[in-house]
């Protein structure tokens, strides 16, 4: 535990988010952790106080939201190792009749054009995912090839969609076998159910069941697409996200076996040149995003719209975890920005 860190989450909880765990290593080792808030505090938009409000724990399990990208990443290049996927390839290879310019590499750097966001359930509503996905791999490029910038869950959903086809398995699956199995993550996953240890969302009436979303993915397209998609979907606790950043620190390396080769991490991890980002990208890694990094200058990582993130900054050893449900039980609070900043402020105290 530590008191500085829990006092940084008592001062977000519950105006920025119900819920928070953080974690913070140095060199591989926990030198601070905390926990605050209930995994269910509402009922409902207004704010209804629910009556049986469970604790956030060390080991709840939150929605991950974009972090999912990750992992997605992480099993595109699992995938390219083997020699099964080729990042500069058209992915035409892989989903016939697609544009020839859109790359994985591109889709992982947000450069193939492709628009942000589309809302495949409420363009199809009541049709089945293979519907949903099959429409939404079609989605045309809009915008200029090979930059700028354009941040897309379209074109991360389409990644994962090539790993299917490349990897021949589900995308939950291989995450699975090339991930989480990999780096022995029995907490990570996708669509775990309302479990006791899993913190809610958003109020979201249209769902099945009562009171806010809880153990479905909150992102709206990779619920319509049956809660596993290369963009969102992804649910764990916080020391299995601190596992794969501290992979990532180490280049592949962990202690129940390599993720990926130290050159194959070098890779992802080095600025690929997406131009008119406010950040440099790697494959499918945010470096030195204002928004998580706070004062850990070039450190990479991602967030998530959840109120997730990881941070990771090799040259001070460190790996910074914070996991939260600020959209619960609406979106658009304000101060989830300063609550990252702060803890990655107090990781770099901690290193230095």
């Amino acid at each position: 535990m530590s008191d500085r860190l829990e006092a940084i989450l008592a001062e977000g909880v519950p105006g920025v988010c119900p819920a928070a765990v953080a974690l913070i290593a140095v060199d591989g080792a926990v030198v601070a952790s905390a926990a605050a808030g209930e995994l269910v505090r509402y009922t409902d938009a207004e704010f209804t106080l629910a009556e049986d409000r469970p604790p956030a724990r060390r080991d709840s399990i939150f929605d991950l939201a974009s972090i999912s990208k990750l992992f997605t990443t992480a099993a595109i290049l699992s995938l390219t190792e083997d020699g099964l996927l080729d990042l500069d390839e058209p992915v035409a290879a892989w989903l016939p009749g697609r544009d020839a310019r859109i790359t994985l590499r591109r889709l992982l750097t947000h450069t193939a054009g492709l628009q942000p966001i589309r809302r495949i359930d409420l363009e199809l509503p009541g049709a089945d995912p293979d519907t949903r996905m099959a429409a939404m791999i079609d989605t045309p490029v809009t915008a200029p090839v090979g930059g700028p910038y354009l941040y897309t869950d379209v074109g991360m959903i389409m990644a994962g969609r090539v790993a299917e086809v490349a990897g021949a398995a589900p995308l939950d699956a291989l995450v699975a076998a090339r991930v989480t199995g990999v780096l022995g993550l029995a907490d990570t996953g996708y669509r775990p159910g309302a479990l006791p240890r899993v913190a809610a969302t958003e109020w979201k009436p249209e769902r099945p069941g009562p009171g806010c979303v809880r153990g479905q993915v909150h992102d709206e397209t990779s619920y319509a697409l049956g809660g596993v998609a290369g963009h969102a979907g992804v649910f764990a606790t916080a020391d299995d996200v601190l596992a794969l950043g501290e992979s990532l620190r180490l280049a592949g390396a962990s202690p129940t076996g390599p993720l990926l080769r130290p050159e194959t991490v070098a890779e992802m991890l080095r600025d690929q040149g997406a131009a008119g980002a406010p950040f440099r990208h790697g494959l499918g890694v945010r470096i030195g995003d204002p928004g998580i990094v706070g004062p850990l200058e070039g450190a990479f990582g991602h967030s998530g719209f959840t109120g997730t993130s990881l941070v990771v900054s090799p040259p001070h050893g460190l790996t910074v975890v914070l996991l939260t449900n600020a959209v619960h039980p609406v979106r658009g609070r304000e101060g989830i920005r300063a609550l990252r900043r702060a803890v990655a402020g107090e990781a770099l105290r901690l290193a230095t």
